[in-house]
């Protein structure tokens, strides 16, 4: 399967907090869009890891992904290396995706940041001719993304890029609360986290909204780019 777009994140759960409208948007769209996931978030405070698989699989269906991954990296732990640059290329040779979305470039979890270069790296690697890959006993041939977009997440970066995301915000919030043990719930008797709080959750939509205020929308997603972006019309901008 080729797919058009591939989300990915350090943990279950940053794929839908930081760029879930924007891959609802682009299914409804057609486009076909995969979510890989580096870690199992095995050392969250709150819930277990099968839990994390569990809510993982219940987001994936409520934003209609064409497939969910997990690469079983250590959370917290896991470097960018030799070795795991070569499973994420792996990745990228298999699916042949035209966008790459992933980890904001700084963040406050160590692993947002250690998950965004690692992607980095791969999504350059993944085109030279002579890195080897294998799957399923067959050579893979190098490809490389067009385009390598970073989300944002805990911290306030400044986008250089937004996507318009009016009309599904509903769908992105869904997916987000399919992580029951991660997000508000004042039943809760699980520790309290930075994510735990309902002001964290609210915050996703005051991004949201504040981002399409600024370009005359409802609400919108911003990312960070690797190379200038650009449009083949002046008119393209909304």
């Amino acid at each position: 399967m080729k797919l058009d777009i591939l989300a990915i994140g350090a943990h279950p759960d940053d794929v839908e907090m930081s760029c879930g409208g924007t891959i609802a948007k682009e299914i409804a769209n057609g486009k076909k869009v995969g979510i890989l996931d580096l870690t199992r978030g095995e050392l969250g405070t709150r819930g277990t890891a099968e839990i994390r698989d569990k809510e993982a699989k219940n987001a994936a269906e409520i934003l209609g992904v064409s497939l969910r991954k997990n690469l079983g990296f250590g959370d917290g732990f896991f470097e960018n290396n030799h070795a795991t640059q070569l499973e994420v290329i792996k990745i990228i040779r298999k699916y042949r995706p035209e966008i790459i979305l992933c980890n904001a470039v700084d963040d406050r979890h160590i692993d947002h940041g250690k998950g965004s270069k690692l992607v980095s790296d791969a999504c350059f690697l993944s085109g030279l001719v002579k890195i080897e890959t294998i799957h399923q006993r067959n050579h893979q041939h190098p490809w490389r993304p067009k385009a390598v977009y970073h989300y944002i997440q805990w911290k306030e970066l400044t986008p250089d890029v937004v996507v318009d995301i009016s009309g599904f915000e509903d769908k992105k919030m869904e997916a987000v609360f399919a992580y029951r043990s991660q997000f508000f719930d004042e039943k809760s008797k699980e520790p309290n986290t930075p994510i735990s709080s309902k002001n964290a959750t609210d915050s996703l939509l005051y991004r949201n909204r504040n981002l399409g205020r600024l370009i005359g929308t409802e609400a919108a997603e911003g990312f960070t780019v690797e190379r200038l972006p650009a449009v083949n019309s002046i008119f393209d901008l909304i």
